[in-house]
């Protein structure tokens, strides 16, 4: 494409006036994006070709990742420093008088995720191209993804978020490949020979028109596709009510998660997961088909992964073609599903696994509905013949149980491997949460403890860093981020310590800006910035670090001998827009926010900043900027968490509880570089099991504790009435379901450990540099080459040029 900056400046010139009839001096920094952005697509498409003649000529097994969010962040400066052009870029840009960074400003976030679920499927994309492994992403393209949240006098407001605007430069529309996904109507079916024939008929049918979007591997020749499917009318279906039917289809790939609070939300997110799983199954199968005609070695060529229980439809309509389309029994057809089908479990919060009403799923998916039913009672007749007798277990085991079908239940029976995402996670689902299914099927589940791309957490968010981690131990830990232990054996150079101040300190003031510019606070560079960033949930435990900092504002106040070390706690976070309580704590934090910052005499000491509209590319410069690292979740709740990682690559210590990959951290790096609190996941599930806790105990018995809880309805807040009512009673009224008060003492105490930890610097850095060096056993690198041997069987491919 270009070898040198000069040939890149007459390219992108060239391109600029072709693309927008205008001059460069005229151009905006949108047309200056669009053009590069097309650059970029143009660059790769050889390679992109290239990855798919590779993949067919090899006739290799493949594997197909169904996620519901994919949150993949800002592309354009990922996409440059995998092909290894950004430095050439960024000099010819320079050299036109702009910078590249204001060019990806210009690029909206891809929203088309809530947290760590889509973050991660973002991640393992980026490793399974730079593996070069045969590994691509399916997933909606939402209209509009999360929403995007403004703080309007402390409460979150919602907005649609409008990533498409201006379009997306990255993809390709693939009408040719557009499929047909039916929904309602009925099923007849006629007896042929031996075995019944199943006929959907009188269904609604919509279309599913596929966008290709590459995802470029680093440093290598791979090119994978994430595919996102958009539900648009089908031409083939003709409706009495033309408006109607055109709004409720594409209503299907409108908006992430849509409210379900009632039956038509619910419908509309069955009818997405659904959406979701039939196109890129039937897409999955005609690719096969091609190669391949017959279906009955499906699952040694195709392994379908799916992300949480989102996706686990792709069970039955898997079953279905293979039933309905290909004339399969139905013991061939389970063979081959069940060895094709791999699930992540996400969670053991029981309101997350998913369950739907029969009232709403067996009308709107008629024969994927009968399919569940089959499943169901040859799954209960197996179960009835390994424990007869034993209804209350079996009850218990159904995929349907008082008319509602249980999606994490289907997951297990239907796939051959079921993992979690932290050693602590996989144990409790097999000990606990899913324990009746591991007697049943022990082969099944194991361990994946989750990554993140050390290339855009570490390469692109902090090129400072990652420019002196080269210069101490070379560059081979890009390639291979395991090696980047090698920095253990430097942690104690005072040069290195000094330099790697330096950069935290730049980062600290980039943030700071950032900061200023959003909110108008100023925040101190010197003082220690203290980060909880991560969705918005009571067991994520937010509520916890807001109680603290008004612990410490009211010591600050009463004790004048009472000192700290200047403290900027920093929050983002969005909460769903039906959650009501999750939208009470930030209220609460940014009313606490007001309260401390606006006092003049403990402003100088404390700060606290809410950043609105928490997302990737905010996330980039939090990470590097970060001191402490909040993960304090409630133990046994967070099943691994990736921020935890995140801050752990760019040097930050953490304080939280042994829950999740905190865990692994711990055992990786020494419990003496990190800070721990709180109940161990046996106490609390203990407490669940076999009760015990009186919260009403720790307000009485703790003055700093009733202080706090008091001030949530005591007029300490003026402008806020009965506000935090709601707060009060979960801690006291409903005991504190999340263990906030019971853990509320340690964690003071931890934090002052942090306090005075912070104060020797020199000590301070060492622990961060071991950080570091132990955060590449944390790269999706190595968690995707665990699911690709022990998993779906794939081998690198070989793309030829």
């Amino acid at each position: 494409m270009f070898s040198n900056k000069e040939e890149f400046k007459s390219m992108f010139l060239q391109k600029l006036e072709m693309m927008y009839g205008k001059t460069f001096n005229d151009s905006t920094k949108r047309d200056q994006y669009h053009t590069l952005g097309n650059m970029v697509r143009e660059y790769i498409s050889s390679n992109w070709i290239s990855t798919n003649e590779s993949n067919r000529a090899e006739n290799n097994k493949q594997v197909y990742y169904l996620s519901i969010e994919f949150l993949l962040g800002r592309l354009l400066g990922q996409n440059l420093l995998n092909l290894g052009i950004r430095e050439v870029v960024e000099e010819g840009l320079n050299e036109l008088g702009i910078e590249l960074r204001q060019i990806e400003e210009a690029e909206s976030d891809a929203g088309l995720g809530n947290g760590g679920l889509g973050r991660l499927a973002a991640c393992f994309l980026d490793s399974l191209a730079s593996l070069n492994l045969p590994g691509h992403g399916l997933g909606i393209r939402y209209k509009h993804g999360l929403f995007d949240q403004k703080i309007v006098d402390g409460y979150q407001v919602e907005l649609p978020e409008q990533w498409l605007r201006h379009g997306n430069v990255w993809e390709v529309r693939k009408p040719d490949q557009a499929v047909e996904v039916s929904f309602w109507g009925k099923v007849e079916f006629l007896q042929k020979e031996n075995h019944y024939v199943f006929r959907h008929v009188d269904a609604e049918v919509i279309t599913a028109v596929p966008y290709d979007m590459p995802v470029i591997g680093y440093k290598t020749k791979t090119v994978n596709t994430l595919r996102l499917w958009n539900a648009e009318p089908s031409p083939h279906y003709h409706s009495y009510d033309v408006l109607k039917y055109k709004r409720e289809t594409e209503a299907v790939s409108e908006f992430l998660y849509p409210d379900d609070t009632h039956d038509e939300g619910k419908i509309l997110r069955l009818k997405q997961q659904y959406f979701l799983v039939s196109s890129s199954l039937q897409s999955i199968v005609n690719s096969y088909r091609k190669r391949n005609g017959s279906l009955a070695d499906f699952h040694k060529r195709v392994a379908i992964h799916v992300n949480d229980t989102h996706p686990v439809l792709a069970i039955p309509e898997l079953m279905r073609i293979l039933l309905d389309e290909e004339g399969m029994g139905w013991d061939e057809a389970w063979e081959i599903t069940t060895q094709t089908i791999s699930y992540t479990n996400h969670t053991t919060l029981s309101e997350a696994l998913e369950k739907w009403p029969v009232h709403i799923f067996k009308p709107l998916l008629p024969r994927i509905y009968l399919i569940v039913e089959e499943i169901n009672e040859r799954f209960c007749r197996e179960l009835w013949e390994k424990y007869p007798g034993d209804w209350q277990r079996i009850e218990h085991m159904a995929i349907i149980a008082h008319d509602v079908v249980k999606m994490a239940h289907l997951a297990i029976v239907g796939s051959h491997s079921v993992n979690g995402v932290a050693k602590i996670h996989s144990e409790i689902l097999k000990q606990r949460e899913m324990k009746l299914y591991f007697e049943v099927f022990p082969q099944k589940f194991n361990n994946k403890t989750n990554g993140i791309t050390h290339r855009r957490w570490l390469l692109k968010a902090n090129p400072e860093l990652t420019s002196l981690v080269s210069e101490v131990i070379g560059i081979e830990w890009i390639k291979k981020p395991e090696q980047l232990i090698e920095l253990k054996r430097q942690a104690y150079d005072p040069s290195l310590k000094e330099k790697f101040s330096v950069i935290k300190k730049h980062r600290k003031e980039i943030l700071a800006q950032k900061v200023f510019e959003q909110s108008g606070i100023k925040i101190d560079g010197d003082s220690i910035f203290d980060v909880q960033v991560k969705r918005l949930h009571a067991y994520k435990r937010q509520l916890l670090n807001v109680l603290h900092i008004m612990y410490l504002y009211n010591r600050l106040k009463e004790d004048s001998t009472f000192t700290i070390h200047p403290r900027t706690f920093i929050f983002g976070a969005k909460a769903s827009p039906g959650y009501y309580y999750a939208k009470k704590i930030i209220k609460l934090i940014n009313s606490v926010a007001d309260k401390v910052n606006q006092d003049p005499q403990i402003s100088k000491v404390l700060k606290v900043v809410f950043v609105e509209n928490y997302r990737v590319s905010l996330a980039e410069l939090i990470f590097p900027a970060t001191d402490v690292s909040e993960q304090i979740s409630t133990a046994s709740k967070e099943a691994s968490g990736t921020g935890n990682m995140k801050f752990m690559m760019n040097g930050a210590l953490t304080i939280g509880t042994l829950d999740g990959a905190n865990i692994e951290i711990m055992e990786a790096i020494g419990i003496e570089n990190m800070f721990t609190f709180g109940l161990k996941a046996d106490e609390v599930l203990n407490y669940y099991e076999n009760g015990g806790y009186n919260s009403t105990e720790y307000y009485h018995h703790d003055g700093r504790i009733r202080t706090v809880v008091n001030q949530l309805t005591n007029g300490f807040f003026p402008e806020t009435a009965d506000e935090f009512e709601p707060i009060a009673d979960s801690l006291i009224v409903q005991n504190d379901q999340y263990f906030v008060l019971r853990d509320f003492a340690s964690y003071v105490e931890s934090q002052e450990h942090v306090n005075r930890a912070y104060l020797d610097q020199t000590k301070w850095i060492e622990k961060a540099i071991i950080n570091i060096a132990h955060s590449g056993y944390f790269s999706s690198d190595r968690t995707i080459q665990e699911y690709a041997d022990q998993i779906w069987g794939i081998e690198p491919i070989g793309v030829k040029i």
